[in-house]
């Protein structure tokens, strides 16, 4: 296999040598068993995403950041991300496997072009670039570069479905004709991907509703994943505590926290919006930044104004905070908010009871896969429209179920603390990334298997 390193002490065969020995008029025959070692060549995939540290900003870039983590464990992997050239480059590998990150930056000449132009235009370099036996795209960032490879390379193509855009239509507030354009190469990439690995039973079913052209059996399920290690409480003496001070969050409060991008995706209006009918003694944090548009922004802005304004007890960090600092947030408050209207799996609820947060969420998507309603935490029940953009259809009503759960949640604190401890046992068991590794290798086997199969 060319280009690819080879891997020792992994199988062996057995060979006999039949040896004929004459004596005093008899043959003796010996079956001489030799042990040949068999070199495996360590399959080589090069991941194609928009995030990869140290510019990682939704849980899209969470997930490549982890899951290229454990594949190196097992095959070589080069990462080819967006932002430019990262502060090593070299590939780090042992016997098992290797990773290497390269990043690009957006030609120059794209410079003030729409941003879906000057997204392709950092495809089209990686596509170049492509060197792996088979390419994995993650969201439309890459879908491009994806199947340009694909084709440039006569590779197999593996797309990873964090999101699809016809159900973001928003986006076009973002995006203006750019949206069109993101739309055309996500569809085009999908319908010729070789496999789609959907991070939710629910996301499976969206694909084939947004691409009926797909064939179903080229869509897998491989969900998310989660690092306890990574959420483990923080010492006393931890620098990460200092958020609190900082922000001027009391600890001896009970408190919600939120953790997501300004989309409209995520929910947060409603969630301002059912805040008002929220126990005032609650106190809420807001880990929201990165304002899709100047327009969602604003809204955002004024809805909090008028929330400190009417009841108080509002803490807004627009500021992305570091891990550590994020841990701490999360183990130092009462329990944890997910307001979305579409989400494929949503990673922030496994990072949320992975600290021991139960969880109050909105049953759409792939979150009752992850939320166990009663058992990890409440799930408010949604009925929205079929136009792509997941609007509630009763909005008030929505509104208040979410102020409904979230009182009900903070009534009994010991049985929120239950539903934690939980929600902590459920993220260490059914979501790690050891699983997750081992189940993306084995697609990638089957898709490279299909391919041989076809040229023989």
């Amino acid at each position: 296999m060319c280009g690819s390193r080879r891997r020792r002490n992994e199988s062996f065969q057995y060979t006999q040598s039949i040896v004929f020995l004459a004596s005093e008029g008899r043959i003796v025959v010996y079956a001489v068993v030799r042990m040949e070692l068999m070199e495996e060549a360590i399959m080589k995939v090069d991941i194609l995403t928009r995030e990869y540290p140290p510019h990682v900003y939704g849980g899209a870039g969470v997930h490549v950041e982890e899951l290229a983590k454990v594949l190196a464990e097992r095959i070589d992997v080069t990462v080819r991300a967006f932002d430019g050239p990262r502060e090593s480059e070299a590939a780090q590998h042992d016997e098992r496997g290797s990773l290497r990150v390269i990043g690009y930056d957006v030609p120059t000449e794209l410079d003030g072009d729409n941003a879906a132009i000057r997204t392709f235009g950092v495809d089209l370099q990686m596509a170049n670039d492509v060197d792996g036996e088979l390419v994995h795209a993650h969201t439309w960032y890459t879908c491009l570069a994806g199947r340009m490879a694909q084709l440039l390379h006569d590779v197999p193509l593996v797309i990873t479905a964090h999101s699809l855009e016809p159900f973001r239509p928003w986006k076009r507030e973002q995006l203006g004709g750019g949206y069109n354009l993101s739309s055309w190469a996500e569809r085009d990439a999908y319908e010729h991907a070789d496999r789609i690995i959907a991070v939710s039973g629910g996301m499976r079913e969206d694909i084939l509703a947004a691409y009926p052209n797909v064939d179903p059996n080229k869509v897998v399920v491989v969900h998310n994943g989660i690092t306890l290690a990574d959420f483990e409480t923080p010492a006393p003496d931890d620098t990460g505590w200092a958020v609190f001070d900082r922000y001027h969050i009391d600890r001896d409060k009970p408190t919600l926290l939120f953790v997501g991008r300004i989309t409209r995706q995520k929910g947060l209006p409603y969630l301002l919006q059912a805040l008002h009918f929220v126990d005032p003694d609650i106190q809420v944090v807001l880990c929201a930044g990165a304002p899709d548009t100047p327009e969602i922004g604003k809204e955002v802005k004024e809805a909090v104004a008028r929330l400190n304004e009417e009841r108080g007890n509002i803490i807004w960090i627009e500021e992305m905070l570091p891990k550590h600092e994020l841990n701490a947030l999360e183990h130092g408050c009462d329990a944890f908010i997910c307001p979305s209207i579409y989400e494929p799996l949503g990673i922030v609820n496994l990072e949320a009871m992975a600290c021991g947060l139960p969880v109050v969420a909105t049953a759409t998507g792939g979150i009752p896969e992850v939320v166990v309603d009663g058992v990890t935490g409440y799930l408010v029940p949604i009925e929205q429209k079929h136009d792509g953009t997941g609007t509630p259809t009763n909005p008030e009503r929505f509104v208040h179920d979410l102020a409904d759960a979230i009182n009900e949640m903070f009534a009994d604190p010991q049985r929120a603390k239950d539903m934690g401890k939980r929600g902590r046992e459920r993220a260490r068991d059914k979501f790690s990334w050891e699983s997750i590794a081992d189940q993306t290798v084995a697609v990638y086997r089957s898709v490279l298997e299909e391919r041989a199969a076809q040229g023989e």
